[in-house]
């Protein structure tokens, strides 16, 4: 068993999370075991004891399915429900009085904590309802665009951005410029791609970049093109729903300069939390959002308004990068694509079966889908997901989109046991051999 995986942690930060409750005692007993600086994450991933017994006591498994669609929203950690339940009597209780007098003073450090995981300010920082929200402020607000410039979109972006970059055409009378990402992906083919694209069409000046696709799970070379996009004058809103959380990543370092997050699938708080990024040199580039109070004291709030939101889950987002921070990212990655791995390598090369990620770690995560070879219909594919559902008890979601057909994803979570992989590859096969 490998016991030094929490080396990316400080230990003051890792005390602090520990000391946060007495339920991430069993966290904190297997990293107090740590003898080297350096974690063995792939060894690490492989420790279903950990995996399944030390963070997974701290989850409720459903009993009823096997669970493989955990990309919609996150399970919260045990921990974490129990502090969320805490922040709702806490705000049922002292209702108007909480909300005007402490809530702001509190969301002080938590926005700092945010800022940090992230890599950028506190004061670049606003909280949303969700990654749609934040987005959808960033693409109504970019005022940069005039009548006939071009924005780029691609079939792996999500339905709501792409709508939301459409509706660009009727409000700022822009242009849309639509691509497919092309099969198998590579990192090399998908610079070309775009490259491509911007060659033919100059007049881009918007370009939409989806971090993890929800369709397929293929996380795209971030940083790589940022950097083109901006060596041809383009800016880059970046759409982080699903990688927060679940890949070890810096905003500065990739370059990026707007950006859309959700806390509720890797991050594991409650349904309802988001995060709006803009840097702080670019923020006159977003419009007021609907002529907000601009006597707002953070420059940033003057981009999104949510009105009453949930105080309580956005209290519980402390406690759930309390939990996150205590296994760490760079382990929780580890862990989602070992078990992406498990299923993909076995089916990579299958006669019926098509794996619609490369195996190259730097374009997959924990989110990975599939085909039956020819079946490219949205029919198709929902039969397959339904035919899992009812005849193997394992749950997952068709996907509809990819420019090559739609398909099956499979979204395992940290808890998820290898036994649960093994099943799906089991059903697989059986249900390649049944037709």
């Amino acid at each position: 068993m490998v016991d030094n995986h929490l080396g990316q942690m400080s230990r003051r930060s890792f005390t602090k999370a520990v000391a946060s409750g007495p339920s991430l005692m069993g966290l904190a007993a297997h990293a107090a075991s740590a003898a080297q600086p350096t974690a063995d994450f792939a060894a690490l991933a492989k420790d279903e004891t950990y995996w399944t017994q030390t963070v997974g006591q701290h989850y409720t498994r459903n009993p009823d399915f096997i669970q493989l669609e955990a990309g919609n929203f996150g399970s919260m950690a045990r921990p974490v429900e129990r502090a969320y339940q805490s922040h709702i009597e806490r705000v049922n209780q002292q209702t108007s009085y909480f909300s005007r007098r402490q809530f702001d003073p509190m969301l002080v450090p938590i926005r700092q904590r945010v800022a940090a995981s992230l890599g950028v300010d506190a004061e670049e920082i606003a909280f949303t309802r969700g990654c749609t929200e934040s987005m959808q402020a960033l693409i109504s607000g970019y005022h940069k665009l005039k009548a006939g410039d071009g924005v780029l979109i691609c079939d792996l972006d999500y339905d709501a951005m792409q709508t939301a970059m459409r509706w660009l055409k009727v409000r700022r009378g822009a242009q849309i410029i639509e691509i497919g990402i092309p099969e198998p992906a590579s990192v090399a083919g998908i610079l070309d791609t775009y490259r491509a694209a911007l060659t033919a069409n100059p007049q881009v000046k918007l370009m939409l970049v989806t971090h993890v696709s929800h369709r397929t799970g293929l996380v795209m070379p971030v940083a790589e093109l940022v950097a083109l996009a901006k060596s041809r004058g383009v800016d880059v809103l970046l759409d982080s729903g699903h990688a927060w959380g679940q890949l070890d990543f810096n905003l500065r370092d990739l370059g990026v300069e707007f950006a859309g997050f959700s806390a509720h699938k890797w991050i594991g708080a409650p349904v309802g939390v988001g995060v709006l990024y803009i840097k702080q040199a670019r923020l006159d580039d977003i419009d007021d959002y609907m002529d907000i109070d601009a006597h707002a004291t953070r420059q940033i709030e003057t981009k999104i308004h949510t009105g009453t939101a949930n105080f309580a889950a956005f209290l519980a987002l402390k406690d759930a990068l309390d939990f996150h921070e205590a296994i760490g990212v760079k382990a929780k990655e580890a862990r989602l694509r070992y078990l992406r791995d498990l299923w993909t390598s076995q089916l990579a090369d299958h006669e019926r079966i098509s794996v619609l990620t490369p195996s190259d770690p730097r374009l997959t995560c924990g989110l990975t889908s599939f085909r039956f070879k020819g079946e490219t219909t949205s029919a198709a594919n929902r039969a397959r997901a339904a035919k899992l559902l009812s005849d193997f008890n394992i749950f997952s979601v068709h996907r509809n989109g990819v420019a090559s057909g739609a398909c099956v994803r499979v979204t395992p979570t940290m808890f998820t046991p290898k036994s649960d992989i093994d099943q799906l590859v089991t059903a697989l096969v059986r249900m390649v051999r049944d037709v």
